[in-house]
Order: C-alpha cells, then structure tokens, then sequence
C-alpha cells in the first residue's frame, strides 16, 4: 500500500531571493516553475533533472512574520520540508493520533491547505502537511540539470526518527550507508538520517546533489545561504 504523503520539495529561507539564484539557477541548472508573494513572505520553486523541487522563501512585507523571526534567530538556511496530502483533515487527525501536535492548521483557501507538525516534534526542520489543489504548468525536467537526491539530517534517536519519518509521514526505510534512509513512491528525494545520540543539535545538514557533471560546490555550508550542499555519485564520489 503506498504511502499518502509525498515529500513535495525541500525550502531554503534566504534573506535575498537573489542570494539562492548563483547556485540552484546558474549551478544547478534548475528551472523556474512558479512564485508568489504570500502575506510576510515570497517564495519561488526551482524543478531539477529528476522531478526534485526546492523553493526559495525571502521576507515580505513589515518585519514580524514568521520568516523574519526564522532569520533573526537562526539565520538563513533550510526551512521546511513540504508533503502533499490528499486530505488536511484526515492526516492532521492521524497525526494527532500518532501523539503530534499540529499546529497552524489554515483551509480556509480551497486550492491550498496546510497545517504543520509542531516543530519540537519534527527533529530541527519545520515539516508542513499540504492539501494543494492548484495546477501550476510543470515544466519537462531539465536534462541538463542537477538531481536533488537527498536531505540529510542528524537525530539522536533511532526509534524517534522512525516513528516521524516512517510510520508518521509514511516512508519507507532502508539502511543506506549507515544512514535510516526513507523514501516515498512518488518523491525523487529521499530523507537520509544519521544517528548521534551525543548530537549537540538535530536537523538538517546538507542537502546531496547528483549529476554528471562535476560541480564546483565548496566544501562547507553557503553564507548566503546557510546550507551545505554535496555532490554525491560518479563525478562528487562521496557517499
């Protein structure tokens, strides 16, 4: 039986749009799919070489919104992760049977519905539940492209991450380079979490890139963009 959530795409939240252009345009060889200003924020979404999608969040409007407050306390860097449901309502009340907290629950607007797994449960990454009934053009995946492959993460407890990214969000797991890594049918990115239990912090650390060519990706994390990203596979050679 398939899972009914689908890992839609992974969001990074820059103080600049702009900031996100030189690497996931000009590098990674995305292609623009849609924006949209949305009350204190604006975002945009970026489609690779494997159906893989990552939006790119900056502050809108006066200071105060959620974004703004994400940046002033952590700066920029990995925000959310996004699963499509088929019913808000039927997977906030799992959730809430599962023993999440959902927070910031909105279906006020029939096209685009979301709720949010309180983040104290969600291991460092907001993760948002979405019922989306727009139809934005999908344009061909760029054979040129990148792939988004991964988002590797850190938790302390095996039985914890198990608990939200398998039998909460539906993924199915496997054991990948000593990493629990969970997967969903209709998703082309995977979720990879290493264990620590000696861990100062969990949540994301990088996101692995996949393509033929190789990529003048630096070592650490992007200023900018306070995110890693890492190529993996024949011309990255890290596993």
């Amino acid at each position: 039986m398939s899972s009914p959530f689908k890992l839609d795409h992974v969001a990074l939240g820059l103080r600049r749009m702009s900031d996100g252009l030189p690497l996931v345009r000009d590098l990674l060889g995305g292609v623009y799919v849609a924006e949209m200003p949305e009350g204190v924020f604006r975002w945009t979404q970026w489609r690779f070489a494997n159906g893989g999608v990552l939006e790119l969040l900056e502050p809108h409007g006066p200071p105060g919104g959620f974004l703004h407050r994400f940046l002033d306390a952590r700066g920029p860097g990995f925000h959310h992760v996004t699963f499509k449901v088929p019913d808000l309502a039927a997977a906030a009340a799992r959730s809430e049977k599962l023993g999440y907290d959902i927070v910031g629950y909105n279906d006020s607007q029939p096209m685009w519905k979301e709720a949010f797994v309180h983040p104290k449960q969600a291991m460092g990454i907001v993760v948002q539940l979405a019922e989306s009934h727009e139809n934005w053009p999908v344009p061909a995946d760029p054979a040129d492209a990148a792939s988004i492959l991964a988002l590797r993460l850190v938790a302390r407890d095996p039985a914890a991450a198990r608990r939200l990214w398998g039998e909460l969000l539906g993924g199915s797991e496997s054991d990948e380079d000593g990493t629990l890594c969970f997967r969903w049918p209709d998703s082309p990115i995977a979720v990879r979490v290493e264990l620590d239990a000696q861990a100062s912090d969990e949540g994301p650390r990088r996101l692995e890139i996949g393509c033929e060519r190789r990529l003048d990706l630096p070592d650490g994390s992007y200023p900018e963009l306070g995110a890693t990203f890492v190529q993996v596979g024949a011309q990255g050679g890290i596993a």
